[in-house]
């Protein structure tokens, strides 16, 4: 099942065990499509204990873009130049919160050593199809994930509709419109959410996260 990758951390064990059945249910039926990520990096924002968690990231679902996708809500290998729209939007952001140049490639994995989850609420998607596994139940195990590390009260993130859907879970929230082309200019931009997560975090005494990719 899902602790055949070895990018789960054994802290979640206990979160996927009671979805066991399903998680292999929907891997099945997936066997002969041709999804993003890859099979084994499916659950790759998993890899950090669940304690370390400080700041979660809720994205909509993969990127569909063969190669683009690699199991972090909205970051890319680190060997693609070709940056997505919606996170080009995301380091333009960073630059006017934080100062930071933007970044030339879009891996993301920085974030998520420091304890980061970028967490995806559909899993995978076909390749060449946004959004293609929206109704095969990867939201009820996402939802479960996002319930148990809510509990340790870090700050969540969350740009658009999808994600907002997880407000209820966190007593700490940054919200606004998806970073996507087709709504950043409607109050993505100028929302500060880098600096935000962090002057919460140093309020609650836990150390902030350095945004830059470096």
């Amino acid at each position: 099942m899902v602790r055949d990758s070895s990018l789960v951390h054994s802290s979640w064990d206990s979160v996927l065990e009671p979805h066991k059945s399903r998680i292999e249910s929907i891997l099945l039926n997936l066997k002969d499509v041709e999804i993003a990520p890859a099979p084994d990096q499916i659950f790759r924002a998993l890899d950090v204990a669940v304690d370390d968690v400080k700041c979660v990231i809720v994205g909509q679902d993969p990127y569909p873009t063969k190669g683009n996708a690699h199991g972090l809500a909205f970051s890319v290998p680190e060997s693609l130049t070709n940056i997505p729209a919606s996170l080009k939007n995301i380091f333009r952001e960073l630059e006017n919160d934080m100062n930071i140049v933007i970044p030339e490639r879009g891996d993301l994995s920085p974030w998520l050593s420091q304890g980061v989850l970028l967490l995806n609420r559909v899993l995978t998607t076909e390749v060449g199809k946004s959004n293609a596994h929206a109704r095969i139940g990867w939201q009820r195990i996402t939802e479960s994930i996002i319930e148990e590390v809510a509990k340790r009260e870090p700050v969540a993130i969350l740009w658009g509709n999808s994600a907002q859907e997880m407000s209820q879970y966190f007593r700490f929230k940054v919200e606004s419109v998806h970073p996507s082309p087709l709504s950043a200019y409607r109050g993505f931009f100028g929302s500060k959410p880098f600096s935000q997560v962090n002057t919460i975090l140093e309020s609650e005494n836990k150390s902030i996260i350095k945004w830059t990719k470096q």
